[in-house]
């Protein structure tokens, strides 16, 4: 389902019909009632693509399409200006630390009440970064330099190399990838040295393993739960 609006500000990118609603009533009163909503991956693609005015993007890790945090490192090289909120049932230290360091604004556990969430918004808004009180230190304390390191390469991917990552990661070949994008085989094994150079590794099938390891997310050991 893709629903549509004018001017949104928001996006609320998530599988589940109850917890979009949720959120969107508790968006409300700071955003008004034009957010829209998603809820598979390549929708909120086509979405973006749509509405380049959005700001603030509320974005599950679990939803269909969305490879742990692939959507996220995805949303931040295509669409740099947008402010990604993570909301997720996962909170696994490790999964928030990569979260940060890749690029989102703020993650929010969905366990959290929504006068909590209100809280997160009202921060990134503010131009800062938000994490629930009780993570503040622990996500600090163990924030790893291989993540920063990892997410500073993937910052000077073009949209278009990171896409041909994205098809490495896959198992795709040159060619897989360039019918996929429309260009020639040549041009993807140009794009493939670029991306070996930037990410520091000597071969394609390690920069595809590189890619998977670092944004793989182990699903909670629990079902969603929802605000």
């Amino acid at each position: 389902m893709l629903k549509t609006g004018n001017m949104a500000r928001a996006i609320i990118a998530d599988d589940h019909p109850l917890f979009r609603s949720a959120l969107r009533q508790a968006l409300a009163n700071t955003l008004g009632s034009d957010v829209l909503e998603a809820e598979n991956f390549p929708d909120l693609l086509a979405l973006l693509q749509q509405q380049r005015q959005v700001e603030l993007l509320f974005l599950d890790l679990n939803m269909p399409g969305n490879r742990g945090l692939t959507g996220l490192t995805t949303i931040r090289n295509q669409f740099p200006d947008i402010l990604v909120l993570i909301v997720s049932a996962n909170e696994d230290i490790d999964v928030i630390q990569r979260a940060i360091d890749y690029g989102a604004s703020a993650y929010i556990p969905k366990s959290a009440p929504l006068p909590t969430l209100m809280l997160a918004v009202e921060a990134v808004l503010d131009g800062d970064s938000w994490l629930p009180e009780h993570l503040l230190d622990t996500v600090t304390e163990t924030s790893q330099s291989q993540y920063r390191d990892f997410a500073h390469r993937l910052e000077q991917l073009t949209p278009q190399q990171f896409k041909v990552l994205a098809g490495i990661a896959d198992g795709k070949l040159n060619k897989q990838i360039a019918y996929e994008l429309d260009v020639q085989e040549t041009t993807i094994k140009q794009h493939v040295s670029a991306i070996l150079r930037k990410l520091g590794v000597i071969n394609r099938t390690q920069a595809g393993v590189i890619f998977h390891d670092m944004l793989k997310v182990d699903d909670p050991a629990q079902g969603d739960s929802h605000l």
